[in-house]
C-alpha cells in the first residue's frame, strides 16, 4: 500500500508519519531525510541536489521525483511506503502518478491532517528555548515551572524570532498557497481522506489507522468516501 501524508505546519504530521508507518509495517519515506542522506553520501543525485541547495535555490521537481522513485524501488518499499513531505507541487504529484503507473502501482490514498488555522497558530507560536541546553517549552502547552528559567539547567528561556505569531502566520500562508492546488488535485482524483487534526495526538493516530483500514477494505473507486 502506497500512501501520501499531508498536513500543514503545526498538524504534527512528522510525528504521526513515523508512528503510522510502524503500525502499518510499511517504510516511512521522508523527502527531507532523502535529501540529507543523498547529499551526505555524495550520490549522483545528491551531488546534483547539493548544487542547488548551496545556491539557495529550490531543487527541481524532476530531480526530487528521481530521488523519491529511486528510494521506492528499493526492496523495503516493494509492498508499500508512506510518503512524507512529498509531493509538494502539482508537477511532483503528476510525475509520481506516472512513475507509479509505469511500475504497475498506484496510490491507495492521500491522508490530509486538517485543523483550524487558530489551532495551528497556537501550536506553532509560543515555543520557548533554553539559551544554555536548548531544551524546548511552550507558553501554552508546556511552560517552564519557573517563568523564564529552564527546568533542566536553570538557563534563560527565550523566544526565537521564528517562533512568533507573525512567523507562524507566514508559514501557514506559504503552505496553503503552495499546497491547496495539490489537495484539490487529490480530492478530484478521489484519493483525499481528511483526518481531524484538532484532537490529541493519540486520537489523530487512531483516526489515521481507521481511515487506512477503510481504504484497504474499499474498492479504489470508493476511496473518496473513506
Amino acid at each position: 500500500m502506497y500512501l501520501v501524508l499531508l498536513g500543514p505546519p503545526g498538524a504534527g504530521k512528522g510525528t504521526q508519519a513515523v508512528k503510522l508507518a510502524e503500525r502499518l509495517s510499511i517504510t516511512h519515506v521522508a523527502s527531507g531525510d532523502l535529501f540529507r542522506e543523498n547529499i551526505g553520501r555524495g550520490t549522483p543525485l545528491g551531488r546534483r541536489a547539493k548544487a542547488y541547495v548551496d545556491q539557495g535555490a529550490l531543487v527541481p521537481d524532476d530531480l526530487t521525483v528521481a530521488m523519491v522513485m529511486e528510494r521506492l524501488h528499493q526492496p523495503d518499499c516493494r509492498d508499500g511506503a508512506l510518503l512524507d513531505g512529498f509531493p509538494r507541487t502539482m508537477a511532483q504529484a503528476q510525475a509520481l502518478d506516472q512513475e507509479l503507473v509505469g511500475d504497475g502501482k498506484r496510490l491507495a490514498g492521500v491522508l490530509y491532517i486538517k485543523a483550524p488555522d487558530q489551532v495551528l497558530l497556537t501550536r506553532l507560536a509560543g515555543r520557548l528555548t533554553c539559551s544554555n541546553c536548548q531544551a524546548t517549552y511552550h507558553q501554552t502547552f508546556h511552560p517552564p515551572r519557573v517563568a523564564g528559567r529552564c527546568d533542566r539547567c536553570g538557563g534563560r528561556v527565550y523566544q526565537r524570532e521564528d517562533d512568533t505569531w507573525e512567523t507562524a502566520r507566514r508559514r501557514l500562508q506559504v503552505y496553503f498557497s503552495q499546497t491547496m492546488p495539490l489537495i484539490e488535485y487529490y480530492r478530484h482524483a478521489g484519493l483525499l481522506v481528511e483526518v481531524n487534526g484538532d484532537q490529541g495526538a493519540e486520537s489523530v493516530q487512531e483516526e489515521l489507522v481507521v481511515k487506512v483500514n477503510a481504504l484497504e477494505a474499499a474498492p479504489f473507486s470508493e476511496a473518496q468516501d473513506a
